[in-house]
């Protein structure tokens, strides 16, 4: 499958931008921003001229205290540190009418609130290996995309589209409205994931290890699907569990 993605910048470790002003000219100049981490309690005229220009954008904002930000840099941060992110975040509103002109069957990932790492690099490279045409993760609780992310997922980070929004359910009702069927993974169900037909076009949605998907997305799921479990351990490791649904979908898509 074609992944539709446009090319990327390569760049091995994260970026930091230190500093009110410097910031406000990376996000004037359009640079990929993981997040934006800034001095609780921070106040001023320039503080306030980056807070208006990031009203509109969807970059996460992080208050923290001052001795975060002393142990991320030793430089004159002025309260204010962004994190340059390895891949430039995409949205799936230009996505997915780009796979259906190629004629292709959309299989999307919607992730909901996984925020480790090592977890978000291994379900983008089983992804990239099945084909899933794009991924969508939350603007907040979701892992950054960092070096360790990268080197999990085996360099896939930078070869499937990764779509960062503001409000998860918004974005699965546009994926209703495009054609998609949205399949939660969930063990709040009785029907397996064998039931849904993965050869219609799918997203699939899986949720953290602690807290699983969000009730509003339960709600707006067409179908609910959970993986058989036969031993005593009651769960899977979300990377994996991912791993299992989304080889069910391609192996129906290959029969």
């Amino acid at each position: 499958m074609d992944n539709h993605r446009r090319p990327q910048r390569v760049k091995e470790n994260n970026e930091f931008v230190f500093g009110i002003r410097a910031v406000i000219e990376a996000v004037k100049a359009a640079r990929d921003i993981e997040t934006i981490y800034v001095q609780r309690g921070l106040g001023g005229e320039l503080f306030l001229e980056l807070k208006a220009l990031l009203k509109d954008t969807l970059i996460p904002i992080n208050s923290v205290p001052i001795e975060k930000l002393n142990r991320m840099s030793q430089k004159n941060h002025q309260g204010v540190i962004a994190v340059i992110s390895p891949i430039t975040y995409q949205n799936i509103e230009d996505i997915v009418p780009a796979i259906f002109e190629k004629g292709e069957v959309p299989l999307v990932l919607v992730l909901d609130s996984v925020t480790d790492v090592r977890n978000m690099g291994a379900i983008a490279r089983t992804a990239a290996c099945v084909g899933v045409h794009a991924i969508v993760v939350p603007l907040k609780n979701a892992a950054q995309i960092n070096a360790d992310a990268i080197k999990t997922s085996a360099g896939a980070l930078f070869n499937i589209p990764i779509c960062r929004h503001s409000n998860l359910h918004k974005t699965c009702l546009f994926l209703q409205e495009s054609g998609l069927q949205i399949v939660a993974c969930t063990e709040k169900t009785e029907d397996l994931i064998y039931a849904p037909d993965y050869t219609a076009p799918t997203a699939i949605v899986m949720g953290s290890e602690d807290e699983g998907i969000s009730n509003e997305l339960l709600r707006v799921a067409d179908h609910l699907a959970k993986i058989p479990m036969a031993g005593k351990i009651e769960s899977l490791n979300v990377s994996v569990a991912a791993g299992v649904i989304l080889y069910e979908a391609i192996r129906q898509r290959t029969n």
